[in-house]
């Protein structure tokens, strides 16, 4: 068949046409180049396709994609001073057979990042945005998705298996080609190991992580809807109770399950996921009660027929203190068998019905949800005493119901509606808030507290030395406050012919000190004296203190006016005193009787005693007879650097000048007598 002409295509208008599109392909490729992060971007802003290692996964895959940044005020011409606001994000895929439970993610920042949101999880030490992530890293864990299910079980459903952050925060030091990617990523949760994770790119990293064939899974925690209960130091209990549309009623218990862990008035905070607000509490009360946050918040408008001058708190980060022992039978308040002591929650070994405090809430939902068991617990939980250990908690966890007994007495329990657990363990602190000196009968200075041992800032002590040696000091002057001390000090250095710095050691700024002093050493035994001094202005009741004694330990005695425990295998080589009843009452620092004199700390003594049947040799003036380290109140305090001087090397360096110096007159009276 012939082609009209009229119908034929110049070869000129398809050479252009076959032009055209090349050249479209061309431009679409191009915008689509993964150009690696660099420039003020950091790279493309569109999701990257899955790696082919997901597909070959049978367990855990995670993915950490950097998404762009961009420079922050002020500008800096110095790179590792300039901020970044920077956008990432990391996932986690159940990938694998079984049900991942309570998952938890470990992210390794290292450009010191400042992290001001992470939507779709929460940290697991509970700190608040923004929060400094940059030297180690932090841990993630899911909210409010914490569990992923498999896939065979939700037929591929994504939602249900997988879980994904959003990072929002600001990064330092790195040029602006350059993607700040984390050292690593990894999954926390227990039966999983992770090969170290690949980078494909310069911002996409991801591991696979399987299964640990040589994990064993306890039998209780075999085939359970729920993860079983956690050991920690501190256990804390969240149970609801009664559940209704728009409000429910819970529980909050705290067990003390530390062996030296103590709290004193106790402060509890958390953070309402929902804009929850406390109607009622029971057995404890919130710092604040105000209503605004509810009548000019959302709970306003939905409940706009409620009184809320009747309202307890509604503080999305309520504070919650323990009430006094005077209210513990108030009808309204009071009534519960383990409230209202005062905040006081103490080891079990010292008083196991008082290692437990417990307080209600009637807690209403925003917005109502007539599915009754649509609750979600409160995150970012915090607990906290003065002169108490830290204790970083971490997220709850959803667990077993607990089991109650029936109020009646019969032999029938009743389980809560649903339960978490938060485990709260203690922390080593910054500074410490005790500290100790020591002293001996064979040396007549005492080793004070070491300078600063409680923290000071520099800025802020320009009058003293913060990095100078703390002064030896004579034994009375442990008795006054250190603003007191330096004549005393100086006077004792000039007797003594110690140097005196041009600028004198800072004070230790402790609110508590402990002096141990050894008292004596004879042949079948030895005994120290204990001294605990407050110079605070808040009393102790119910004070201990723990020693760790490493050789001395198996040879104590005895004390002669606190109770003393072998701590035998709870806590190694420690023993526990504690003042005797009517008299473990360590007051405050007052006045003295005369006003000119310094103030008058609250000070608690006793001997201890200790025989010689297990270390016959102990060498006690080299130090054996000291504490390797001592705790108040679960505090560890600080110790000093050295040990009191026992004078045998002054005495024998004393000796031989001696000796020297009759020699050398002999010799030269000798020679003028021969001349």
């Amino acid at each position: 068949m012939e082609t009209s002409s009229s119908m034929r295509i110049p070869w000129s208008l398809l050479f252009l046409l076959f032009l055209s599109m090349f050249a479209t392909r061309v431009e679409v490729s191009h915008g689509q180049k993964d150009d690696g992060g660099g420039g003020d971007d950091g790279g493309d802003s569109d999701k990257p396709a899955a790696p082919p290692e997901q597909e070959d996964c049978d367990g855990i895959f995670l993915t950490y994609t950097f998404i762009s940044r961009e420079k922050e005020y002020p500008r800096k011409k110095n790179v590792s001073a300039q901020a970044w606001a920077f956008k990432s994000e990391a996932s986690i895929l159940n990938a694998g057979t079984a049900t991942l439970k309570d998952w938890k993610m470990y992210v390794g920042f290292q450009h010191r990042e400042i992290l001001v949101a992470a939507e779709g999880a929460v940290m697991v030490d509970g700190s608040d945005f923004p929060a400094s992530v940059g030297k180690n890293g932090t841990y993630f864990s899911g909210n409010p998705q914490s569990d992923l299910k498999n896939s065979v079980d939700t037929a591929g459903d994504v939602e249900q298996i997988q879980a994904k952050i959003a990072f929002k925060g600001t990064q330092f030091g790195l040029p602006a080609k350059q993607a700040p990617m984390p050292k690593t990523i990894r999954l926390v949760n227990d039966g999983y190991k992770c090969p170290a994770p690949k980078i494909r790119g310069k911002t996409n990293m991801f591991v696979c992580c399987v299964p640990d064939p040589k994990f064993k899974v306890k039998k209780d925690d075999k085939d359970t809807k729920f993860l079983p209960k956690r050991n920690g130091d501190l256990s804390i209990t969240y149970d609801v109770l009664d559940s209704y549309s728009n409000n429910y009623l819970a529980q909050v218990t705290i067990d003390n399950l530390h062996p030296l862990g103590r709290l004193d008035h106790w402060n509890l905070t958390w953070e309402w996921q929902k804009n929850e607000f406390i109607q009622t509490m029971r057995g404890a009360y919130t710092h604040k009660k105000d209503q605004s946050d509810c009548l000019y918040g959302p709970a306003g408008k939905i409940y706009k027929d409620m009184d809320f001058s009747k309202v307890m708190n509604c503080e999305k980060k309520p504070i919650i203190t323990d009430l006094p022992p005077t209210m513990k039978d108030d009808e309204k308040v009071g009534k519960l068998p383990k409230c209202c002591r005062n905040g006081t929650i103490l080891p079990m070994i010292m008083n196991e019905t008082q290692s437990q405090a417990q307080f209600q809430l009637q807690v209403f939902k925003l917005p109502p949800d007539d599915n009754r068991t649509a609750l979600t617990p409160p995150q970012k939980w915090s607990i906290y005493g003065p002169v108490n250990p830290n204790y970083e908690c971490g997220p709850p966890i959803r667990v077993e119901p607990t089991q109650f007994p029936d109020p009646s007495g019969l032999q029938s329990t009743t389980a809560a509606i649903a339960t978490w657990q938060v485990v709260c363990n203690i922390t080593k602190p910054k500074v410490p808030a005790c500290c100790v000196s020591f002293s001996a009968y064979f040396s007549e200075s005492v080793v004070p507290c070491n300078t600063c041992a409680c923290g000071c800032k520099e800025s802020e002590n320009p009058h003293c030395d913060v990095r100078a040696k703390a002064m030896l000091l004579p034994a009375e002057a442990l008795l006054v406050p250190f603003v007191n001390r330096t004549e005393k000090a100086k006077a004792w250095a000039k007797i003594k012919h110690y140097d005196i710095p041009k600028k004198l050691p800072c004070g230790d700024n402790c609110g508590v000190s402990l002096n141990w002093h050894i008292d004596s050493d004879y042949q079948s035994g030895w005994t120290a004296r204990l001294t605990l001094f407050n110079w605070g202005k808040e009393p102790f009741q119910d004070w201990f203190t723990a020693v760790e004694m490493n050789k001395a330990f198996e040879d104590y005695e005895n004390v002669y006016s606190f109770n003393g425990t072998r701590m035998e295998n709870k806590v190694k080589n420690t023993i526990l005193f504690q003042g005797l009843k009517d008299l473990n009452y360590l007051i405050e620092m007052k006045n003295a009787s005369n006003t000119r004199d310094p103030m008058v700390p609250g000070k608690q003594q006793s001997v201890v005693s200790f025989k010689k049947h297990h270390y016959h040799d102990i060498n006690i003036k080299g130090g054996e007879g000291f504490p390797s380290r001592v705790l108040f109140n679960g505090e560890e305090c600080s110790l000093p650097k050295q040990f009191p001087n026992n004078g045998a090397d002054h005495q024998a360096s004393s000796n031989i000048l001696l000796i020297l110096f009759v020699a050398i007159a002999s010799f030269v009276f000798m020679t003028d007598r021969f001349h």
